[in-house]
């Protein structure tokens, strides 16, 4: 579903200010995985998926999504493929349009538009429905403007938006990250619940180890914009953040040193 050969990206090259991001960056990625992706500072996770959304053109490598070479495609066309998450709440949704009409807009995503009332009382009910699996208690308040939800409660609606359509793709750029823990575990129950029913193929960037031994069916850890640690399966299942440090280490030669990440251990 996703191959990703080669790819290089610095940001400011010939300057003293110049920083190589993704150094022959390699990853396949099949049909259903959900893929965790972990890494210190500079190591290079958002950059790639920035460079899958085609926010970034690479220097070097290319990008298939489905058999389709997109790596030189604009961000808007690629957008048809892929369905993403912000670490931000308040991005990825329209603050002063109502829940309903959000969702509305997610659900026309790539369909040529129409001069007709926007929501209608049909998609209204299929939109309490998939409200009402979140328990939030959102789905008795399709008219109230996201902007009046709390982080949690709108990352809940962003991730109803961005799965709606089934994307091949699912960036989830440590959408959990500015969450309180509560609020976050939900979000991350969430997170796991449409992946699996939809079969959504998905990369999930966290700086939470043990989020991402956790979830996913396979784990990446990212080293100076190159895949360092690469584990799937039962491997993963057993492995515990003692284990995955060491291998982190016997991989980049060095050992791990990030405050934000060995915090939340």
């Amino acid at each position: 579903m996703l191959k990703i050969t080669d790819l290089q990206k610095t940001f400011n090259p010939g300057t003293v200010n110049a920083k190589t991001a993704l150094s022959g960056f390699d990853l396949h990625i099949k049909d259903g995985d959900f893929v965790t992706v972990i890494g210190g500072n500079g190591a290079g996770k958002s950059t790639l998926l920035n460079a899958i959304a085609g926010v970034w053109k690479p220097d070097f490598g290319s990008i298939e999504i489905g058999g389709v070479d997109v790596t030189n495609m604009p961000e808007h066309k690629r957008a048809k493929f892929l369905g993403r998450v912000f670490q931000d709440p308040m991005k990825g949704t329209s603050p002063d349009m109502e829940i309903a009409e959000n969702l509305s807009i997610a659900a026309r995503r790539g369909t040529h538009r129409k001069l007709i009332w926007g929501c209608t009382r049909k998609e209204k009910e299929s939109y309490r429905e998939l409200l009402a699996q979140l328990d939030l208690g959102l789905e008795d308040r399709l008219s109230t403007k996201v902007g009046l939800l709390s982080g949690g409660q709108r990352q809940a609606v962003t991730l109803l938006m961005a799965t709606l359509k089934k994307p091949k793709i699912l960036l989830l750029d440590e959408h959990t990250a500015a969450l309180d823990p509560k609020t976050a575990a939900k979000v991350l129950s969430l997170t796991d619940k449409l992946v699996r029913e939809n079969n959504l193929t998905t990369l999930m960037i966290t700086h939470n180890m043990h989020d991402a031994i956790a979830y996913g069916n396979r784990l990446i850890m990212m080293h100076e914009g190159r895949v360092a640690v690469d584990v799937c399966g039962e491997e993963k299942k057993n492995l515990t953040i003692e284990q995955l440090l060491g291998l982190f280490e016997k991989a980049s030669g060095s050992q791990f040193s990030d405050d934000k990440v060995m915090l939340s251990k």
